[in-house]
């Protein structure tokens, strides 16, 4: 059973298949439980009716929605989301954004409405940074030992934060999420920002805490699903506190409630580029793909000085680490430095609070931060991290990639972007002056990488992420409606 919807651009509605301009959202997206039914009023169709529900919670307003978004981590985890509820906001609904203490003033400076969720764990202290950006024992730290154990207080502040809401969107590891949307009955839509983590049998991903990652990414599908099987197995125990949560508040348990709860039965946001990754047959239902969605503040532009050396000379090799990373270069930007004098070439160091290199030169600038969007189309190449927002910013500008990555979903990001000919891959251990020379030699020397680069940037650009994704949210919570009046 389907309900019509809205064209949209270039977006997946089952995760198998492109949208045409009239593709419907399937009904299940809006019933859920429909064994648990209560009495509701609402007057989504624009009219005052009595409906038997679902459990669902659907507002009394029309038009306008209060909107909860929520997220954890880094920058590249809060810019997209960011991203996108500046867009619900401009389209005229009620928006709220839960995350770090932190990050308050950098919210409240966009113009939308802040609300505090913890852990309290900064994402400047490089001490931790280093135990979560290890590649084979990071996400165990972060999640059992950053995260698992302050589950409680992320439900309390999620709670605040969900007063009155209409719709949640939540990062992945907002792990009380799920929880409170169960709760207080409120549709929801999962984030996921980069095809590593649907774990997908058909298109594997590059695990780096796996041994021989290579052979892995070369099994066919029934070994895939295997693998995966052994790692849920491995970490069946992890969601504990989670579980004991759920006891706790008389909610249903679940199999796997770190894996398997972590996406919506309402909606799952794919916010990346098919340039990245395609949809495939085992994502999960309800899964739309809409490009990535960017959060480029007006009027943010490169500092003076800097604006200065772009204009003076040729464009410069960009070597970046992020946000995160950066806490933990080791040698990146000194074998950096070394790699452009070899090469003869000029070269930005986007260094953050790290110290300055002994000798710089007139070809060589370091400063602290620049905007990508600004600095990656005025470059030659981009030397980076692999994290999916520098990555997608580099991509968006049409630039050959070299990908030094570090844990997560950054080995898979440089696996992708290597396999699509945008770029080459040079792990931590390697990542030496004179290796760096070579690899950044060959794309620039090749005109083949260029070429690729400048394709995948149309290609994300003509998918315009942040649009498709407010496009997907207001059709999804539409059709809730339609559905609540058709019940």
């Amino acid at each position: 059973m389907y309900l019509p919807i809205k064209p949209a651009t270039r977006i997946t509605n089952d995760g198998m298949r492109l949208a045409d301009s009239q593709t419907p959202l399937p009904v299940k997206i809006h019933i859920f439980a429909i064994l648990r039914t209560f009495q509701r009023r609402t007057s989504c169709s624009g009219w005052a009716i009595i409906l038997r529900s679902s459990g669902v919670h659907v507002s009394t307003m029309r038009g306008k929605r209060r909107i909860v978004l929520s997220t954890l981590g880094s920058l590249g985890d809060l810019h997209p989301v960011m991203g996108l509820a500046l867009g619900l906001q401009a389209r005229g609904h009620d928006v709220v954004l839960a995350t770090s203490e932190f990050y308050r003033e950098k919210i409240a400076a966009a113009g939308l409405e802040f609300s505090p969720l913890r852990p309290l764990a900064a994402p400047d202290d490089p001490q931790m940074l280093r135990r979560v950006l290890d590649s084979r024992k990071g996400p165990e730290y972060l999640i059992r030992t950053l995260l698992l154990p302050h589950v409680g207080d992320m439900y309390a502040d999620m709670s605040r934060a969900t007063e009155g809401a209409d719709f949640l969107i939540s990062g992945e590891v907002v792990l009380a999420a799920p929880l409170i949307a169960e709760k207080r009955r409120i549709p929801w839509a999962a984030a996921i920002l980069a095809p590593f983590s649907f774990f997908s049998a058909h298109d594997p991903s590059a695990f780096p805490f796996l041994p021989g990652p290579q052979w892995v990414a070369r099994a066919p599908p029934f070994i895939q699903r295997r693998l995966l099987d052994v790692f849920r197995f491995v970490t069946r125990n992890w969601g504990a506190p989670i579980a004991e949560l759920r006891r706790s508040l008389g909610l249903r348990q679940t199999r796997h409630p770190l894996l398997l709860d972590r996406f919506s039965p309402y909606l799952n946001l794919a916010m990346f580029s098919s340039v990245l990754g395609q949809p495939q047959p085992d994502w999960p239902p309800n899964t739309v793909q809409t490009g990535f969605v960017f959060y480029d503040p007006d009027g943010e532009a490169a500092p003076g000085p800097l604006q200065g050396f772009l204009d003076s000379g040729p464009p410069p090799i960009t070597f970046t680490l992020g946000s995160t990373a950066v806490m933990d270069p080791g040698r990146f930007f000194e074998e950096s430095a070394a790699a452009a004098r070899i090469l003869g070439r000029r070269a930005l160091l986007l260094m953050g609070k790290n110290a300055r290199p002994a000798s710089l030169s007139e070809d060589l600038f370091a400063a602290d931060y620049a905007p990508y969007s600004r600095v990656f189309p005025r470059s030659a190449c981009v030397a980076h991290q692999g994290g999916v927002g520098t990555t997608a910013q580099a991509l968006r500008a049409g630039m050959p990639q070299l990908v030094m990555p570090y844990a997560f979903d950054q080995p898979d990001n440089a696996a992708r972007v290597t396999r699509i000919g945008a770029g080459l891959c040079l792990s931590r251990q390697r990542y030496r002056a004179d290796k760096v020379a070579k690899l950044l030699g060959r794309m620039l020397a090749s005109s083949t990488y260029n070429e690729h680069a400048r394709d995948a940037g149309r290609q994300v650009d003509g998918e315009n992420g942040a649009s498709a994704a407010c496009d997907t949210v207001e059709r999804a919570i539409a059709t809730l409606c339609q559905s609540a009046a058709a019940v």
